[in-house]
């Protein structure tokens, strides 16, 4: 039974989809604009905004839990604490914004765009 189970499965179990995750985030970060699916952005979105909310105050701390939440990929870390993290200082959350963009033409997936305010 799924009583009280929280997020969506994507079709995979929990390691790929941690990696998706991850993966997701550091392009979205990256470019500040991704397209894919919409289950993918809705279950993106939360992971996304608590890694930001944590790049607001750069400290040792927080570094290395961004760290350990995206792979040690320093560049993309480096980006979130002097670029992303201040932007988004006077903002409670609500740091990304996910546009539905209508079916996919090869299995008619249901698209979205999810993108940095």
């Amino acid at each position: 039974m799924k009583h009280l189970k929280k997020g969506r499965t994507l079709g995979r179990k929990s390691g790929p989809k941690k990696a998706l995750m991850r993966n997701l985030a550091k392009s979205l970060i990256l470019h500040e604009k991704i397209q894919t699916t919409e289950a993918k952005a809705k279950e993106l979105r939360p992971f996304v905004e608590k890694i930001i909310t944590k790049s607001r105050t750069e400290t040792l701390h927080t570094r290395r839990q961004i760290l350990a939440s995206l792979g040690n990929d320093t560049v993309i870390t480096e980006k979130l604490l002097k670029e992303v993290g201040p932007k988004y200082k006077e903002r409670n959350g609500g740091y990304t914004r996910i546009t539905k963009t209508g079916a996919r033409t090869g299995d008619s997936a249901k698209m979205a765009i999810i993108e940095l305010v």
